[in-house]
């Protein structure tokens, strides 16, 4: 298995220099991705760099720049491209918590509840919709998903390792000093994880249903803790 790792590692090493070789570049003067070889029209999964963590740099803050710019935020999310008025709620979805993993906490946070507000309490249909006007706001199912992946692995930071493990990035809000948020069913484990703002660091408690702490780490905002439950 270390042998498999180290290859798959080193595959993604490369990969990922390719895709910044092919696909990093100015696109209507961010410092971003192009959509392919000859695009020069921002695109709205730009952001998909941004949800694997490949976005480094210039590169990632003109990518979290040209995706909240009017360029391509709209009242409803994400633009498919710059000029378009067509929307479409799973690269909306996708880049809020790419920006969240880039460590843009504020202005994500900002962006998913407007986006929530208008889905929820606006004058539109209260689910993620397909590409809109042309398929008439029809209910993207899975999309209801990836809503659920922008809370669990954006704002909270949660990303499961194995079956008795996951890493914890907690993305405290401004507005924000603390949450609680309890899993049934981690690896056939009942946890709560409780993550509270102390001073200028942050304090991320793991316990189970008895009380007994599993896991405590302080440091500061926006970094990463590693959990194993025994």
């Amino acid at each position: 298995h270390t042998d498999n790792a180290a290859d798959w590692n080193a595959r993604a090493d490369a990969l990922a220099v390719a895709i910044e070789s092919f696909f990093g570049a100015t696109v209507e003067g961010y410092e971003t991705y192009r959509y392919h070889d000859g695009n020069e029209v921002l695109r709205s999964w730009i952001c998909l760099p941004l949800v694997f963590g490949l976005a480094q740099g210039t590169r990632k803050a003109g990518t979290l720049d040209a995706l909240f710019s009017p360029h391509l935020w709209t009242p409803d999310g994400l633009a498919t491209q710059a000029g378009d008025t067509t929307f479409w709620d799973r690269s909306t979805l996708y880049g809020l918590r790419g920006a969240f993993i880039a460590g843009a906490t504020e202005p994500a946070y900002s962006h998913l509840l407007s986006y929530s507000r208008r889905r929820l309490l606006g004058d539109h249909v209260p689910y993620p919709v397909e590409a809109y006007p042309e398929n008439a706001q029809a209910h993207l199912s899975a999309e209801s998903a990836l809503y659920c992946r922008v809370i669990l692995e954006g704002l909270l930071g949660i990303c499961p390792t194995g079956f008795n493990s996951f890493a914890m990035t907690p993305r405290l809000p401004e507005a924000w000093n603390e949450y609680r948020v309890r899993f049934t069913a981690f690896g056939n484990r009942d946890v709560s994880c409780h993550v509270v703002r102390e001073g200028g660091a942050v304090t991320l408690t793991v316990t189970a249903p008895d009380g007994t702490v599993l896991y405590r780490g302080t440091d500061a905002n926006d970094e990463t803790h590693t959990v194993r439950l025994p």
